[in-house]
């Protein structure tokens, strides 16, 4: 528990949901009259945001009716994503209490408050039943979890027979030290990045098997080339991940850069099968 506590106080802001009120304000947004893509600069903390996840939505074939898990919600973005244009209903979990109050205000002020829901839980102790879900998605969360095998487990014993699992987390792709901070981790006692071959097994060692997989890192330096390019000196857009990441904002971004120009870590994908 002492390193899930350490990954909740990496997370905690205070004031999340004020913070992003008034940056919805100050771009010109009426808080009460919200779209789902209205909250994509800020709800999405993954590499590449909206764009990464309307691509992930693709490879694991999600459709309308699909019951949906995302483990480690962050703020829900993604998840309400796959409940407005795929029809999904989705649950969402994460260690943070505040993530998790402000990604159910965001549902209800864009009108899915039926459609997803998010609950405080750990994705190494899931609090539901067998066979709840026909998918299980996680967007960077591997990086913080240690024990990855019972992380697979657990996702296993809650997916229906032959249900997809997928993946996108920053995996270890090459030697060298990682800079820190990043945005998912201040030190390395939360950082816990594992390269794609200890993922295979620790996958199959759980019961699934890895059907597709792809190294994201073009696409990644290209995300940030065109955030660059579009970028201005001085402050920020109102809206955006830095209200999340907090005042290192820039540093842990940068890091996370430079690690992945130098081919230490990568964004990857795989797409799974629970097999019996």
């Amino acid at each position: 528990m002492d390193t899930e506590h350490a990954i909740a106080r990496h997370y905690a802001h205070g004031s999340l949901e004020q913070a992003i009120l008034d940056a919805l304000a100050a771009a010109g947004k009426d808080a009460d009259h919200l779209s789902p893509a209205d909250l994509a600069p800020v709800d999405e903390f993954h590499i590449g945001g909206r764009a990464a996840t309307i691509e992930f939505a693709a490879q694991l074939g999600v459709h309308g009716g699909m019951r949906l898990l995302d483990v480690g919600c962050g703020l829900g973005g993604a998840a309400r994503y796959f409940a407005h244009e795929h029809g999904c209903h989705v649950t969402g979990i994460d260690l943070s209490g505040e993530y998790v109050a402000v990604a159910n205000a965001l549902a209800a002020r864009v009108g899915l408050g039926e459609r997803v829901s998010y609950l405080q839980a750990s994705a190494l102790d899931l609090p539901f039943t067998p066979e709840s879900f026909d998918a299980v998605y996680l967007f960077h969360v591997g990086m913080n979890i240690e024990d990855k095998g019972r992380m697979f487990a657990g996702i296993q014993r809650v997916l229906a027979p032959s249900g997809v699992h997928g993946i996108d987390d920053v995996m270890r792709t090459g030697p060298g030290e990682l800079s820190l901070p990043v945005p998912w981790a201040s030190s390395a006692e939360a950082c816990f990045v594992a390269d794609p071959p200890t993922y295979r097994q620790l996958l199959q060692a759980a019961g699934f098997d890895v059907r597709k997989e792809r190294n994201r890192r073009d696409f990644a330096l290209d995300v940030f080339q065109k955030m660059r390019a579009r970028g201005a000196p001085g402050r920020p857009a109102p809206l955006g991940l830095h209200i999340v990441m907090g005042a290192n904002a820039a540093q842990k971004i940068a890091n996370m850069v430079g690690d992945i120009g130098r081919g230490v870590i990568a964004p990857v994908e795989m797409i799974c099968q629970a097999v019996s």
